[in-house]
């Protein structure tokens, strides 16, 4: 909580999770060692008191958070707000987050208010599968004739704990985003502390013999946490082999079963506050996070210190009512009917309940987004101040439009097909691929579109030009990697991958008979081996060399000016969504135009074959670069532009194709 409210003061405060799988690990395998289940009906009391324990708060969380997202938060989050409520009421919370984390576009989404039930999902997970393992080794056990039934649990225990740490430590590396989210990557923790269990009489008789230990593994323990909530950053490899620090930590304390009437160093682990803490950290933990994503957008700002202290002793005491009157409540084995029949018909319709009131969320925001399109269409095919348009006849069209025709949260899924059809490389670039679109006459302009994600923004032009004149449209697009002839630095994998993609891109358009290239790049990543100061310079030369080859090949090269970028915002349909009042706003100044080597390359190239376009004029004038013109919202996020404003820039696209074309021959 204190992470979360005050991440820049703990800045691995994100490890509060890992202690608290451990220590959820151990209670749970402590229970199914002590009464270990070996028939169904045995599994279905275990899995009925999880759900008596743990569903009624959660629901109650879910629910009042849907309500009070639409109440706050701005349109464009409803939809995704509502996916993972539903995500989240059916535990796997955690999956939708490893897919979504695949996408690098989605890290200018805002974060959801139930993003933290990823960690529930994981422990929900959890909860499933350990006394379905603990049953199938006393089953092996009793197969085998093996004596030691504890002994044979605490293997099985241990083998899935290496095996889910090698997991954690190889996919940390090749995938890192969903590596944080996905189950096989934390059952480990947990299962750390099911090996606490299994070898805590024995890890007691040895510290008995030697009770000098005990403060000892506490001072170690407490020391591991302590540096890795501290020392740890957002940006450090995690989990892999950077979790072991807080887990380790974690089981040293829980060993160490330190007597605080003995040891002065664990009376603060005894003192009342810190019990009540511990009495009500399931609730704390259900309700604290929507209050540090919901209150800033309530409050259209962040909070201030004096607020964070308030806001907690009032999680605090909301936290203390949802045990008294939820969690102590549902408890019993009665409180939801006739048994576990009750108890799974609660779980059903509950989950039934928040998932529909989930669906009904989305399904409001499809028919938003469906009334837009038709507009949309209209806007593009007759409306001369529509889009970019309003900047190309300022003396005729006021530059924000009369009214939004793209509203926020059509705007937020407004994006060009690659990114809704898959045709995208991504994560480390070794899955390669190309895909077409436009016409497939034979007779049609054969056209490629080429470069990272400021290159894919601009399809939904070429499309659109192809309403009107065919064009086959081959896209090369891969995230991030621009289009040069030397490694680019990713840090790993990616940059060996990078250039491969790089060289296949030469080749196959300078041998692929292409009547027209069409090329944009952000230029973002730094060139492997090139100093700061040289970065531009090294970059602009490489670009050169790149389009000089395709020039000499015959290759018609039209290149697109990188487009301006919303630095100041964090994502500018969200911006919109809150200012639809002022939409001036979310407008910026000139500082965010960016540089653009391979623009300066291209204007540096006396060759009838390549053609430089700028098209900054279409989304700035005078001093202010704008989010929102004739209607349309620019952006999908804040630096890529919507489907429907590049659609507007056709005509400009189409212009300086046809330029380049008739100079060529």
């Amino acid at each position: 909580m204190v992470y979360h409210f005050w991440p820049q003061r703990l800045t691995g405060g994100y490890v509060g999770v890992d202690v608290f799988f451990v220590i959820s690990g151990f209670l749970i395998t402590s229970h199914l060692l002590a009464k270990p289940p070996r028939t169904v009906p045995e599994l279905g009391r275990f899995w009925g008191r999880r759900v008596r324990r743990l569903l009624p708060a959660s629901f109650l969380v879910l629910l009042a958070t849907l309500g009070a997202s639409l109440l706050w938060a701005p349109s464009t989050m409803w939809s995704n707000i509502a996916k993972q409520v539903a995500a989240s009421a059916l535990y796997v919370q955690n999956w939708f987050l490893a897919a979504e984390s695949v996408d690098y576009l989605a890290d200018d989404n805002a974060a959801t208010p139930v993003q933290h039930f990823w960690s529930l999902s994981v422990e929900e997970q959890f909860y499933i599968v350990w006394p379905v393992l603990i049953a199938v080794a006393l089953l092996l056990a009793a197969r085998f004739g093996w004596k030691h039934e504890r002994a044979v649990m605490t293997s099985a225990v241990g083998i899935v704990v290496g095996l889910s740490l090698a997991a954690s430590v190889v996919l940390t590396v090749t995938d890192p985003a969903a590596a944080y989210f996905v189950s096989w990557t934390r059952f480990w923790e947990l299962g750390i502390g099911g090996l606490v269990a299994g070898l805590y009489p024995m890890l007691q008789r040895a510290l008995d013999r030697a009770h000098v230990l005990r403060p000892v593994l506490l001072i170690v323990g407490l020391a591991a946490i302590l540096i890795s909530a501290l020392t740890f950053v957002p940006a450090t490899p995690f989990p892999g082999y950077a979790a072991l620090l807080p887990v380790l930590g974690t089981a040293a304390v829980i060993a160490a079963a330190v007597d605080e009437r003995r040891w002065a160093l664990a009376r603060p682990m005894a003192w009342r506050p810190v019990q009540l803490l511990g009495d009500v950290s399931y609730s704390l933990y259900l309700w604290h996070w929507p209050a540090v994503i919901l209150l800033p957008l309530a409050l259209d700002r962040t909070l201030r210190w004096p607020e964070k202290l308030l806001c907690i002793a009032v999680l605090v005491a909301l936290s203390v009512a949802t045990k008294v009157f939820v969690e102590d409540r549902f408890r019993g084995t009665t409180s939801m009917g006739n048994g576990l029949k009750g108890t799974f018909a609660f779980m059903l319709i509950g989950m039934l309940v928040v998932a529909g009131a989930s669906f009904a969320v989305v399904r409001g925001v499809a028919q938003t987004e469906s009334a837009a399109t038709s507009a949309v269409e209209s806007g593009v095919a007759d409306d001369d101040c529509f889009g970019a348009r309003a900047l190309a006849q300022p003396d005729q069209c006021e530059p924000h439009g009369d009214a939004l025709v793209t509203d926020p949260a059509f705007a937020a899924t407004d994006q060009p097909d690659p990114y809704q059809d898959g045709c995208w490389i991504l994560g480390d670039f070794s899955k390669q691929r190309t895909c077409h679109y436009g016409s497939k006459s034979p007779d049609a302009q054969k056209v490629a579109l080429v470069g990272n994600s400021h290159a894919g923004h601009w399809l939904p032009a070429l499309q659109q030009i192809n309403e009107s004149t065919p064009w086959s449209i081959t896209t090369y697009l891969i995230s991030e990697c621009y289009t040069v002839d030397v490694p680019i630095d990713f840090g790993g994998a990616q940059t060996e991958n990078c250039a491969s993609w790089n060289e296949r891109v030469q080749r196959e358009i300078a041998d692929g008979d292409y009547d027209l290239v069409v090329l944009s790049n952000r230029t973002a990543r730094p060139l492997q081996g090139v100093a700061p100061d040289q970065q531009q310079e090294a970059a602009q030369a490489a670009y050169a060399r790149m389009l000089n080859t395709w020039a000499q090949a015959d290759v018609p090269v039209l290149v697109l000016k990188d487009t301006p970028y919303a630095t100041e915002l964090k994502n500018v349909p969200d911006c919109v969504a809150q200012h639809q009042d002022d939409l001036g706003a979310c407008d910026g100044t000139r500082a965010r135009e960016q540089p653009d080597p391979q623009y300066a390359a291209a204007e540096q190239i006396d060759d009838p074959h390549v053609e430089a376009l700028d098209l900054t004029s279409r989304f700035c004038a005078d001093e202010s670069c704008y989010s929102t013109l004739g209607g349309v919202i620019v952006y999908f996020d804040r630096g890529h532009m919507s489907a429907t404003f590049a659609r507007t820039l056709a005509p400009d696209v189409l212009e300086a194709a046809d330029r380049l074309r008739e100079r060529v021959g």
